[in-house]
């Protein structure tokens, strides 16, 4: 397996063509006589679960963001039939899993949590005193009210 077989997505993560399958069919949309003949639509599976091209942290990542595309076999399965010819739809493919796994490989910046300053807090009382001052108007008057 040479060096340029593989996707580079990111300086650490490389994925091996080998380890990605192609299914084609019949793409629908526009295209005329054309697309009742050729298998333009592409769909690529790939085995996350037996990969060893994704680190750890980067493999349950992409599982949480992408639960929908894994099937039970824990294949990824991204589909493109954007373009009328196969070539274009297989690099589109390669292109949408490139997307997928960066966007995976991104650690999540840690949420520092904060307090509200004490001027929203007043701003905050203030407008539920005005609300429920507005509310008590709209009332009707009990007896001895007037």
């Amino acid at each position: 397996m040479a060096a340029d077989d593989d996707i580079q997505v990111t300086d650490a993560i490389r994925i091996p063509r080998s380890e990605l399958t192609f299914q084609f069919s019949r793409s629908g949309g526009p295209g005329g006589q054309n697309v009742n003949k050729v298998n333009s639509r592409v769909q690529l599976r790939w085995n996350i679960e037996d990969t060893a091209a994704l680190p750890e942290d980067v493999f349950r990542r992409l599982n949480t963001l992408n639960r929908r595309r894994i099937n039970a076999d824990g294949e990824l399965i991204i589909t493109s039939q954007r373009y009328r010819d196969q070539p274009k739809n297989i690099e589109d493919c390669i292109v949408k899993l490139t997307e997928l796994v960066a966007a995976a490989a991104e650690k999540p910046k840690r949420r520092r949590p904060t307090k509200p300053s004490a001027g929203a807090r007043r701003r905050r009382l203030q407008a539920k005193r005005e609300r429920s001052e507005r509310k008590q108007t709209r009332r009707k008057p009990r007896l001895g009210d007037e």
